[in-house]
């Protein structure tokens, strides 16, 4: 029987991007950690991304997906890349994107170029606190349209990562090992 909750994300169907940055090896560790690229998730976060994806539509953008379900294997590779839990959280914990319930994302304009967010994603520096107020207002500005979009759609924040999105009560979910998601050779 299988207790795997996780579904996987249709980019092609939600009108999105899709480019998880663990499957390659330009990332905080240094080395590509995940050789399954399929980007998964919890269906009580993927009804939200749903949302999400038709309010960037209604506002002319789109989402580009950073990573979303990782699996424990992974944290514990990203923990020891960056052991700060200001930035990762630590692998005796769980993480919330091991729980399917976390997304990291961005927002992209109809040429499918990045907006303007002040850093890029896993930049693990003051400057990339979701508040951060010495920032152009244009950067501001696109960070709480994404604010915004993902608030209205049903997820919650954490303040030290602005592209960093998770259900409220994230820590409720189970913690999901899924065996099908082998790590990178």
């Amino acid at each position: 029987m299988n207790n795997n909750p996780l579904i996987e994300v249709d980019a092609q169907a939600l009108k999105i991007e899709v480019d998880l940055v663990y499957a390659r090896a330009d990332n905080l560790a240094g080395k590509q950690i995940y050789q399954d690229p399929r980007c998964l998730l919890h269906p009580d976060a993927h009804a939200c991304l749903r949302k999400a994806c038709q309010l960037a539509h209604q506002a002319g953008l789109s989402l580009r997906i950073l990573d979303a379900y990782r699996p424990p294997y992974a944290q514990y590779l990203l923990w020891a890349a960056l052991p700060n839990a200001e930035y990762v959280r630590d692998p005796a914990l769980g993480s919330h994107h091991s729980r399917g319930v976390a997304v990291d994302l961005t927002l992209i304009d109809a040429n499918g170029k990045a907006l303007d967010m002040g850093t890029g994603f896993d930049d693990m520096r003051e400057k990339s606190h979701q508040f951060y107020v010495d920032l152009p207002p244009q950067v501001q500005q696109n960070r709480l349209i994404l604010l915004g979009i993902m608030l209205a759609s049903g997820f919650t924040y954490i303040d030290s990562e602005w592209w960093h999105y998770e259900l409220p009560d994230a820590q409720q979910y189970p913690l999901i090992d899924d065996p099908s998601v082998a790590p990178a050779p």
